[in-house]
């Protein structure tokens, strides 16, 4: 292991590492003392780490990189302020990774990725909210295998992972920023994830909307209050209000059809209230987009069936830490 100050200090780049945690992970602590026990027999650190670990580096190596960064064993969680920045700054880390290698687990090599009801559909990969930003953030991601074969590229497979994530291809391929997305699309992505502690469905987020907060484990779902606050500080755009019932046909076919059912009607449904309280309230949000009028210096906020597939390539920014 080896300390820099910034990503774009890493000599050359570097690869990082892609994947779901099951059990128990090798972690910093693990590591350094695998080191120090090399350092005595002389032995190689490699032959000594977990199979996921060491096939990673083997990989990045083999396509000519020095250094790959693993979240698992890169961080220090004995220490709450390492994590604090490790968790504010992971997207940056991401965003300028040469490459992102995706183990996926639970699938396996020669299979079609594409037939219905294939592995890579139901990979666990897909459901998990940390994974998302390791999808959106690195130009490159490369899709691998349980036992390590390339399965295709995020731009080869952007298809494919618009029917099981939702997130339109041109965000995936890059011609289009993620950050010209709505904020209720961006929640929409986030919608059909799940992550083990409640905090963590915010703070997986906050590189998605540019935000950095105090980290808080214990404060539970009030951290996805923290992080609407936040996002309310920096952008104008509205549609993050716009998530719940409230905006559905369901919804409007319940209206009250007389004065005195009101209060009842609007006291019962958690749309009263102006944050929403998780991510999954904006399943909807993926069909919202927001439009800009120059004469009128305003924005305006439409509801789509179909996704705008015609969206106008840009180029892809380049993000500094």
């Amino acid at each position: 292991l080896h300390y820099f100050d910034a990503p774009t200090a890493v000599p050359g780049g570097y690869a990082i590492l892609s994947h779901t945690w099951r059990g128990k992970e090798q972690t910093f602590e693990m590591l350094q003392r695998i080191k120090r026990t090399c350092d005595e027999t002389e032995d190689n650190p490699r032959d000594h780490v977990s199979l996921k670990i060491r096939k990673c580096c083997e990989e990045a190596q083999s396509k000519g990189y020095s250094w790959v960064w693993i979240d698992s064993c890169c961080i220090d969680k004995t220490s709450s302020t390492e994590v604090s920045e490790a968790i504010n700054s992971m997207f940056i880390w991401y965003i300028h990774a040469e490459v992102c290698y995706v183990h996926l687990e639970d699938v396996p090599y020669g299979e079609d990725v594409r037939a219905e009801g294939s592995a890579f559909h139901r990979a666990r990969w897909h459901r998990r909210g940390w994974t998302l930003q390791e999808l959106l953030a690195p130009a490159l991601v490369v899709f691998m295998s349980n036992d390590w074969h390339q399965l295709g590229t995020k731009q080869e497979l952007a298809d494919l992972l618009y029917n099981i994530t939702g997130i339109f291809p041109a965000y995936l391929t890059g011609d289009v920023s993620i950050f010209e997305a709505s904020i209720a699309t961006r929640m929409s992505w986030a919608s059909a994830r799940q992550t083990t502690r409640p905090e963590d469905a915010a703070y997986c987020l906050l590189g998605l909307f540019d935000i950095n907060m105090p980290i808080l484990y214990g404060e539970g779902r009030r951290a996805f209050q923290r992080l609407q606050q936040e996002i309310v500080k920096q952008s104008f755009n509205t549609t993050l209000f716009v998530w719940g019932r409230l905006h559905t046909e369901e919804y409007h076919s319940l209206m009250p059809t007389s004065p005195k059912d009101l209060w009842t009607y609007v006291s019962s449904d958690h749309s009263r209230f102006l944050f929403s309280s998780s991510p999954h309230d904006f399943q909807l949000g993926k069909n919202i987009i927001v439009y800009y009028t120059p004469a009128l210096k305003r924005s305006s906020v439409s509801s789509v069936r179909q996704p705008n597939s015609e969206l106008q390539p840009r180029s892809r920014p380049r993000v500094s830490p």
